[in-house]
């Protein structure tokens, strides 16, 4: 069985529906029926959250003749490393663009590495929400413009290397790697979804 026959089979053994699962995780209905049909896989801490309130554990979950290696490795970045890439004044954003992606491929010199766009999934209550808004106010899709905000110090990366796949988290104080649970197309313009996060991906680096 795939991690998505698992879960859904889990989740009715409990006799929960989608939307009470997505309500425990604090994530979208969506995200649950992308989970179930192995078109992307929880983060984490939603792993953690679904083997408890499913009774299952996350080797069962996971285990598919493939283990996965579900480490996060988060490491410290210091800026004066890449000094020379480093600037002041009207070129700052530039220069950190370079920076940001030199972080990157110092950590994985002999990979692929795609530049990601993210887009925070809403759950069903922030909908609930974005929808009061848009009848109550003359703000439309408010919601999406409040997360449009939110993680804007982050900057995200798909990682090919030996055949395996990492998703890098990169901020002007750490970068933070783990390994993909499934495998996602590098193809640019094609989507995955990690956790809360819908990413779609861009340019190879260079």
């Amino acid at each position: 069985m795939t991690f998505g026959e698992k879960l859904k089979e889990a989740r009715k053994a409990e006799k929960m529906t989608q939307e009470q699962l997505a309500d425990i995780l604090s994530v979208s209905r969506q995200a649950i029926t992308k989970w179930e049909s192995d078109k992307g896989i929880p983060d984490v801490e939603n792993l953690k959250l679904i083997s408890q309130a499913l009774s299952v554990s996350i080797d069962y979950l996971l285990d598919d003749g493939n283990k996965l290696d579900m480490s996060v490795i988060r490491e410290p970045i210091n800026l004066d490393d890449y000094k020379s890439l480093n600037a002041t004044g009207k070129n700052r954003w530039f220069k950190w663009d370079k920076l940001r992606d030199e972080v990157v491929r110092k950590r994985f010199p002999k990979a692929e590495i795609y530049m990601l766009m993210h887009k925070q999934i809403m759950t069903k209550k922030e909908k609930k929400i974005g929808v009061f808004l848009w009848l109550t106010t003359p703000f439309a899709n408010m919601m999406e413009f409040i997360q449009s905000l939110q993680n804007t110090d982050k900057w995200f990366y798909l990682v090919e290397e030996n055949e395996k796949q990492y998703l890098a988290t990169v901020t002007k104080d750490f970068i933070e790697v783990r390994r993909l649970a499934r495998q996602a197309s590098h193809k640019q313009g094609d989507k995955f979804d990690v956790g809360n996060f819908e990413f779609t991906v861009q340019t190879l680096l260079r």
